[in-house]
C-alpha cells in the first residue's frame, strides 16, 4: 500500500511543482518594489523607507513565502522518492 502511494505521489509531484513554480513566479512579479536604482548601488534613497504592507501587497508577500516553502518541500519530497 505504501509503495503504491509513493508511486502515485511520484507521478503527480512534477505537476505539482510546475504549478507551484508558476504561482511563485506570478506572486513575486506582482509585488511592487519601492527601491530605486540609486539605492541598489549604495546611494541615499529616502523614498525606500520602511512602510507597512497593507491589503493585496501583504497577501502577495505572505503568499510568496508560503509558496516558496511548499515548493522547497515538494522538491525535497521528490528527492526522497527518487532514491
Amino acid at each position: 500500500m505504501l509503495g503504491y502511494l509513493a508511486m502515485t505521489l511520484g507521478g503527480i509531484l512534477p505537476y505539482i511543482q510546475v504549478v507551484l513554480s508558476v504561482l511563485l513566479i506570478i506572486s513575486i512579479l506582482l509585488q511592487q518594489t519601492g527601491a530605486s536604482l540609486g539605492g541598489a548601488f549604495g546611494g541615499d534613497n529616502f523614498s525606500a523607507a520602511y512602510h507597512t504592507r497593507r491589503g493585496s501587497e501583504k497577501f502577495l508577500f505572505y503568499s510568496s513565502i508560503v509558496l516558496g516553502i511548499l515548493f522547497a518541500l515538494s522538491a525535497f519530497l521528490t528527492l526522497l522518492l527518487t532514491r
